[in-house]
């Protein structure tokens, strides 16, 4: 006649479910571990990228608040060279958006650093609308709704005095 079994013996020893347990709750931690360090690397990309165009914008103010109409009337050098300032603004606004997303300092900075190069972005979103392609869907949303809250319409693409 065999014994009657507790339910606890037959999935093991106590000790054997309690290191089980512990082993499960190590794999938890280890999982929020990975979403955290990603996270932060997240953050420092998004900060170093924004570092980045602030470096720039210092050493170029001419295209941190351009003259866009001057700009375009002068050698292509200068005008490559406004596309690719405006195109590491959005880049860097892109990142710090997303990686800071509860934070609305970074758009409210992003928004006043954007503002001067609406009519470039309406005139090269008029004349090449893949341009907006290269950025994620919130960018793109993003640039549509200053052009439009500023007003800034093709063919004219002029920036209203507010």
């Amino acid at each position: 006649m065999s014994q009657p079994v507790a339910f606890w013996q037959k999935y093991g020893t106590l000790a054997q479910m309690a290191q089980a347990a512990v082993a499960l709750l190590g794999f938890v931690a280890i999982l929020f571990q990975i979403n955290e360090i990603r996270s932060n690397n997240r953050a420092a990309s998004a900060r170093q990228a924004f570092l980045g165009y602030t470096d720039l914008a210092f050493k170029n103010p001419k295209f941190a608040q351009p003259d866009y109409d001057r700009i375009k009337v002068g050698g292509r050098d200068e005008q490559v060279q406004y596309e690719s300032f405006v195109t590491y603004l959005l880049y860097a606004c892109e990142e710090a958006i997303t990686a800071f997303s509860g934070k609305r300092e970074w758009q409210a900075s992003c928004d006043y650093d954007l503002r001067p190069h609406l009519p470039f972005l309406c005139e090269k979103n008029a004349a090449e609308p893949a341009y907006l392609a290269n950025y994620g869907a919130d960018t793109q949303q993003w640039v549509r709704a200053s052009l439009k809250t500023a007003s800034v319409t093709s063919p004219d693409c002029k920036l209203r005095k507010t």
